[in-house]
């Protein structure tokens, strides 16, 4: 595939302008050049020239796209319109893929424009943010982090907080005298440690409005400003004077990958990391378990009672009862729960920042496998995450755990709307595979599935299978604090809760004997060997 990626021209199995009437088309070729992309028609006349800084480009199906043209009007206020359209239809999909990526690197490696602001510069430009996210989705984003009362939720988050400044302030010599980048700086409390660590400088980047108060906070502290420049912008746009030493940035979202921020790390790494520079954080685990919660099923499944009412003001609602009930239990549950309502070890999936590409995160698929502890009602799957900062002196990780301290993550519940029954013993199977959208979220689809068991085990299948979609945009907020739930016959001994430290990890990706528990801060051999396995 990247052999193709090179080529600068591909032949079309069929190619017709949009915009002249007729349905007939032609084989043809589409040809990159220096000033941007023409497409020609078998008789090797020039259909169109394209200017990709300005056109749009988009996929209709594996082999067929369709490429829409800006032209201006002639008069004194010109105003825009894609008035010229194209249909390409290529030979098989390896070459649609490669044609795409080729015009996505012709963006990348396009011209751009810029300016300066106040202690800061910013380049506007269509950048590889404004492709791939919807433009009333950012909008909403940067207003939403570009609010102090938001920023105050998450700086008083003493978990998250306290373990970044321990992070840095413990780990000074990876900052004393580096060139340090904060990747999406908020308010400036990152930089600002970082600062505080003995940074030569560094660069504050912040594309919301959040920026102008990072700078007066900056400026409120004058030992400090002196080394942090802020710069108001896109990390995919912004330019930087010098390459940076250190990463640091908070971009986590609700089961670590919500909103898309997570891209955007990884593209400042590439653009403005040293080739042995260090990214705080350094690895993200996403870690998963089957869990049996009644109480919150029930909770779910009574919200779509309403619609079973078959006189309401005369009106009988009952044809909506099943469309609501599945749209209910398509938000996945945000709060916090107690632990001993896991049914079996979880397990994780690493996502290492420091190799992974961008493209690595628009599809995540992670195989689950089971052993249930218990015999219970599995009601769906529990997710959390933790992120490790590789400091040189003292590493430390920052978790979101069950039964833990609360952070303002809290935990993520996929529930089943068809729960599956599970004895002691019993292998649960299935599937969690995430997609990215252009509202800076995923849809989530989740299989679990439980096996035979007992004897003649190897001879049996699937005995029942649950699914479900879910939009990690559009979660219920539930945020309850840990209750005291009533537990099976089989579960009746008292049981701790679950320590991170104390989880069973297992992973496919590590050997379980070099991450049982979480890692303290003595145990940086622990730490050299996750990371030299990952």
């Amino acid at each position: 595939m990247e052999e193709k990626w090179k080529q600068r021209e591909f032949d079309l199995a069929s190619v017709a302008d949009l915009c002249s009437g007729s349905s007939s088309s032609s084989p043809g070729k589409a040809r990159f050049t220096s000033d941007g992309l023409q497409i020609l028609q078998d008789s090797h006349q020039i259909l169109v020239n394209v200017d990709l800084l300005t056109a749009q480009v988009f996929k209709l199906g594996p082999v067929q796209s369709v490429c829409m043209v800006e032209e201006e009007s002639s008069d004194v206020v010109k105003k825009t319109s894609y008035s010229k359209g194209v249909t390409l239809q290529f030979r098989n999909e390896e070459d649609s893929a490669a044609f795409h990526c080729v015009v996505q690197q012709w963006k990348k490696e396009g011209k751009v424009q810029g300016g300066n602001l106040l202690n800061g510069t910013i380049v506007t430009s269509k950048s590889k943010f404004d492709e791939k996210i919807e433009s009333s989705s950012a909008k909403m984003y940067f207003h939403y982090y570009g609010q102090l009362l938001h920023q105050q939720n998450m700086l008083q988050d003493y978990v998250r907080t306290g373990t970044y400044y321990a992070a840095v302030v413990e780990n000074r010599a990876d900052f004393m005298g580096r060139v340090v980048v904060d990747v999406g700086a908020g308010s400036g409390i990152l930089s600002l440690f970082a600062a505080q660590a003995g940074a030569k400088h560094v660069y504050a980047v912040e594309a919301s409005e959040m920026a102008e108060y990072a700078q007066k906070l900056i400026a409120g502290n004058p030992t400090l400003a002196q080394r942090i420049t802020v710069i108001k912008g896109k990390v995919e746009d912004v330019e930087l004077p010098e390459k940076a030493d250190v990463l640091i940035s908070e971009p986590m979202g609700t089961l670590l990958v919500n909103e898309r921020m997570l891209e955007s790390y990884v593209i400042a790494r590439d653009r403005f990391l040293t080739p042995n520079g260090k990214m705080f954080p350094a690895v993200g685990r996403i870690h998963m378990a089957p869990f049996s919660d009644e109480y919150l099923f029930i909770e779910i499944a009574n919200k779509a009672l309403f619609w079973q009412q078959q006189n309401y003001y005369g009106v009988d609602l009952t044809s909506l009862h099943g469309t609501a009930f599945q749209g209910y239990f398509s938000q996945p549950v945000v709060d916090a729960f107690d632990p001993r309502l896991l049914v079996a070890p979880p397990t994780f999936h690493v996502i290492d920042f420091t190799k992974i590409k961008e493209e690595d995160l628009y599809e995540i698929d992670i195989p689950l496998k089971f052993t249930a502890s218990v015999g219970a009602r599995v009601h769906g799957l529990a997710c959390w995450f933790d992120v490790l900062f590789n400091g040189s002196t003292v590493p430390r990780w920052l978790t979101t755990a069950p039964g833990s301290p609360t952070t303002h993550w809290y935990q993520l519940r996929c529930v089943l709307s068809q729960p599956i029954y599970v004895m002691a013993g019993q292998e649960i199977t299935g599937r969690l595979h995430l997609i990215a959208h252009n509202a800076q979220s995923y849809t989530i689809y989740l299989t679990l599935s439980a096996k035979m068991w007992g004897p003649g085990a190897e001879q049996g299948g699937i005995l029942q299978t649950s699914s479900c979609k879910l939009d990690l945009k559009e979660p219920y907020y539930r945020m309850s604090q840990p209750q005291a739930y009533a537990l099976p016959q089989d579960q009746q001994q008292p049981q701790p809760l679950i320590q991170t430290q104390d989880i069973h990890i297992q992973s496919q990706d590590l050997n379980e004997s070099e991450i049982m528990q979480q890692p303290l801060p003595n145990s940086s051999v622990q730490i050299n060997s996750l990371m030299q396995n990952i």
